[in-house]
């Protein structure tokens, strides 16, 4: 009966002991190629915008997410520049990173193990997690900053020159109660407070950033007016409404823009203009007036909603393929003129035959 309790108690033991470190996180690196010695190591912060589309964890039980049955071929951002310029740009190995649970990922820390929450599917660097809050970038247990830098610690002189790209606001202050309450009072209390907390904690993730790493180059995303989603198309058609809601939205960017400012280590990523310049906005009067954009020679995307490629934004309302690639030739774009990191751009039939190899879309 003893020897019973015994091995019971020993099985339980090596069962939590299994839960608790599972493969250490050293371990499963050691078995991983090297990356490339003269990539530079990309890290980002944030929420769904930047979560990549092929995290079977998070995405894998729910048909409709990130392309439905076309997710398998829908890319997210991230995942471009990792399959198309990761001789540039090291963002870690693809894997499973981070605990399920949030007391598990409190004791793991206590232990001084990697309590990385929650659990993701995704490169190592990317932190950014859907449903993200711009407070998960420097509170616990999610603390994406310290996430981020705890994994700097591994091989700092690869981070001297690293960047760090700063991507979230929308689940604050850019879903539609925010919009519908700026669209009546561009100085709504409640909303710009949101505003304001979010702004402040980019500027503390920014801080702590650069007190570990002086020379360390960031890029702060402005907010996307969710104003222009194909969704929200039939609200708010008047000049009044619209003036509000960029005036409103316009209070967050000025406090990234302040933040960047005169810091040749920094740069912001105007997301409102970008779109802007490709799909248009709305007329004065506040009704829809896109245009269509050109992704490769004849194939034609127009600011609408579906998983099919031709569509902006898919289904769940996340950024299609064409977007996300196309925001990822902005972005290099950006990195390169502000920082001369020599990564080949990528140009527009590059990005067509990785979003369509096999012709099934019509885009070549």
């Amino acid at each position: 009966m003893k020897k019973a309790i015994l091995l019971t108690l020993g099985v339980l033991l090596l069962s939590a002991l299994f839960i608790l470190l599972r493969l250490d996180e050293r371990l499963r690196l050691a078995m991983l190629p090297p990356a490339k010695s003269q990539a530079v190591r990309f890290a980002v912060l944030g929420d769904s915008d930047s979560h990549a589309y092929h995290d079977e964890l998070s995405f894998g039980r729910r048909p409709e997410a990130r392309g439905g049955a076309l997710r398998h071929r829908s890319w997210q951002w991230t995942e471009v520049l990792a399959h198309l310029r990761a001789e540039q740009l090291d963002p870690g190995p693809w894997g499973e990173w981070g605990t399920r649970y949030r007391r598990l990922s409190s004791l793991r820390d206590a232990l001084g193990l990697d309590g990385r929450f929650p659990v993701k599917q995704d490169h190592r660097f990317n932190l950014a997690y859907s449903g993200s809050v711009c407070a998960n970038l420097t509170e616990p247990p999610q603390n994406q900053t310290a996430r981020l830098l705890a994994l700097m610690q591994e091989a700092p002189e690869r981070w001297q020159r690293g960047v760090v790209l700063i991507r979230i606001g929308t689940n604050d202050f850019g879903k539609l109660e925010s919009l519908d309450a700026l669209s009546r009072d561009p100085g709504d209390a409640p909303t710009v407070a949101r505003i304001d907390a979010c702004v402040q904690h980019i500027g503390r993730s920014v801080q702590t950033l650069r007190a570990a790493w002086p020379d360390l180059r960031i890029v702060l995303v402005g907010i996307f007016n969710n104003a222009e989603w194909e969704k929200f198309h039939a609200r708010w058609q008047s000049a009044q409404a619209q003036a509000n809601i960029h005036q409103g939205m316009a209070r967050f960017d000025a406090g990234l823009k302040a933040i960047v400012q005169g810091d040749a280590n920094m740069a912001f990523f105007d997301d409102q203009a970008w779109f802007a310049e490709r799909w248009g906005s709305r007329r004065v009067s506040g009704a829809p007036d896109y245009r269509k954009v050109r992704f490769g020679r004849h194939f034609e995307v127009s600011n609408t909603g579906g998983d099919e490629p031709q569509h902006a934004t898919l289904s769940d309302g996340h950024a299609g393929s064409a977007w996300n690639a196309l925001w990822a030739q902005a972005l290099v774009n950006l990195l390169n003129q502000r920082w001369g990191l020599g990564i080949p751009p990528l140009e527009t039939d590059e990005l067509v035959r990785f979003v369509d190899p096999d012709g099934r879309f019509g885009m070549q």
